[in-house]
């Protein structure tokens, strides 16, 4: 999976890295309940969640004439704010980074993320000497994350050809083809494996496992 020709790891932060899903699915229940919308649970929100997150919100029930996919967005992202540090990384997450490093790769995170929490957090977890460059954008919205992609993949300096991304959603998967970079998927965060197979073999269960088929020494 990491052959030689590969010099730059692009990451997906939610669900790739950072263990949210549950969590996720908690902070969306706060906005569902009061409206008398139905629950989500991991069988559900796993079959829903998708990008464009304005058509997800649609498909969960939201009826844009009495709120606005803007409102939601902000009343999610507060509510996902203000416990967002009790979430965990995934398994094995700072070994794999630190075998990625050792064997002589270089880093970066792409995520739907506003930037300047994507920061915080990585921070928080003392994990940004990893990276060269954390890319996250500018709004509550997350739209597709392909032209900051591409603003990443110019700023790196490294051939598409030559990078991997490794995420966790059909979308990262999208991004990957969009800016003509390899990729591998982990079916421990957004989209189930199921979903990940539609789309490519490249599916690995958890982290170890896709360090594992990368030749990676784990500590």
């Amino acid at each position: 999976m990491n052959s030689p020709r590969h010099r730059h790891i692009i990451w997906d932060w939610n669900g790739t890295l950072l263990d949210d899903l549950d969590y996720s699915i908690a902070v969306m229940n706060t906005l569902l309940a009061p409206r008398g919308l139905p629950l989500l649970d991991r069988t559900r929100y796993h079959a829903l969640f998708d990008f464009p997150v304005r058509s997800y919100y649609e498909r969960l029930g939201f009826d844009y004439s009495q709120v606005s996919f803007e409102k939601l967005s902000v009343e999610f992202i507060q509510s996902y704010d203000a416990r967002r540090l009790t979430c965990p990384l995934q398994r094995a997450a700072p070994d794999v980074l630190a075998a990625v490093q050792a064997a002589g790769l270089t880093q970066s995170i792409l995520s739907a993320y506003r930037h300047e929490s994507l920061q915080q957090i990585v921070g928080h977890f003392g994990l940004t000497s990893h990276f060269v460059r954390l890319a996250g954008l500018d709004n509550d919205h997350a739209h597709s994350k392909a032209e900051l992609g591409a603003e990443l993949v110019a700023a790196i300096g490294v051939p598409p050809r030559e990078i991997l991304l490794v995420g966790d959603t059909l979308h990262d998967f999208e991004v990957a083809q969009k800016l003509g970079v390899d990729s591998a998927l982990i079916a421990a965060g957004h989209h189930p494996a199921e979903r990940l197979r539609q789309v490519t073999d490249r599916v690995f269960a958890d982290l170890p496992s896709w360090a594992r088929a990368a030749g990676l020494a784990l500590t």
